[in-house]
């Protein structure tokens, strides 16, 4: 119901009208709790103003850290699959993304959710 009222609001105030996508090819890299990410982008609900967009969506991602724990305890991998969720926005190829991604609890900490920010392009 609000994307359609704002899909009105919006007809009223460009000549152009703003159109809803699914999906959109783009690969961002970015940093959050401590460690690297890397995604191809997601399923999101997406509000387009060419040429700037903003979307809400999930982020399949491949998460890059190293666990800090003491000699002789286990670890998790250096590289793991994860998803987050968040904000992307794009204007043009450049993409700005502001994700959530949670930490799953280790024998030495609980669970956290972590806010990141990450740079890429779209295509």
């Amino acid at each position: 119901m609000m994307l359609i009222l704002m899909s009105h609001y919006s007809n009223a105030q460009s000549t152009s009208p703003p159109r809803l996508s699914i999906w959109d090819g783009m690969i961002v890299a970015g940093y959050v709790g401590h460690g690297g990410y890397a995604n191809f982008g997601g399923p999101s609900i997406k509000w387009l103003l060419n040429p700037i967009s903003v979307a809400l969506g999930l982020f399949p991602a491949v998460r890059i850290k190293e666990d800090k724990v003491p000699d002789g305890v286990k670890k998790n991998s250096f590289i793991t699959p994860s998803t987050g969720f968040g904000i992307t926005s794009s204007f043009r190829h450049l993409v700005l993304q502001i994700p959530v991604f949670y930490d799953t609890k280790t024998t030495v900490r609980d669970g956290r959710w972590h806010l990141g920010l990450g740079i890429g392009y779209k295509f």
